[in-house]
């Protein structure tokens, strides 16, 4: 793993253009997989940062083997040091390559099979990206860490003014009740139509 952790220190942070050069690759191939992550916290409105991308996969050898075909584009390749068999092993599987990909079997216990009808796509100029909805996003959170404290909050406080916009009158969709979840709304909006936007 020291050939892996020194190139670690050389990947950069990932673009949108990255995330979507990957997932041209992974649907080319004909990969299983849904975006989480951070990615996926910044498609809901909420602007952050994020280190990498989280893919939740099917773990299965012939998934995998078709990633491994998939993200050889990366400059380094580092995906040939990964066995077919590796990622059903351990729940995240480190990919440092340019970018850094993290492949995961399992995210808080939820799998690419809880995945289901939890998926929503969205469309990035020719690309259409699977990403994991805000209901099951939220079970894949649930750790210690600073981060995914701020995104579990994030998605709560976003499927609660979802939750109340359902329940809302017409008359009470304009009190300041709402101006948070019209606040994410917009923050989204504007964030796929810049993500969309081509010269």
């Amino acid at each position: 793993m020291d050939d892996q952790d020194a190139r670690q220190q050389y990947s950069r942070e990932p673009t949108l253009d990255d995330l979507q050069q990957l997932c041209r690759h992974l649907n080319e191939a004909g990969v299983r997989y849904v975006i989480i992550g951070g990615f996926a916290i910044i498609l809901n409105g909420f602007i952050r940062t994020t280190g990498d991308v989280d893919l939740l996969i099917d773990s299965s050898p012939e998934n995998v083997a078709r990633i491994k075909k998939a993200l050889l584009y990366l400059p380094d390749q580092a995906v040939r040091e990964i066995a077919e068999n590796e990622v059903a092993k351990y729940d995240v599987v480190r990919i440092a390559d340019e970018i850094i990909v993290d492949l995961m079997h399992k995210a808080c216990g939820v799998t690419y099979k809880d995945a289901g009808d939890h998926i929503q796509h969205h469309q990035a100029a020719d690309v259409r990206i699977p990403f994991l909805k805000p209901s099951l996003l939220l079970r894949t959170k649930m750790t210690m860490r600073p981060k995914d404290a701020e995104d579990r909050f994030f998605l709560e406080q976003l499927l609660e003014n979802e939750k109340m916009e359902g329940r809302a009158t017409s008359q009470e969709r304009s009190t300041s009740t709402f101006a948070a979840m019209r606040f994410f709304k917009n923050i989204k909006k504007i964030f796929l139509q810049f993500w969309n936007r081509k010269e």
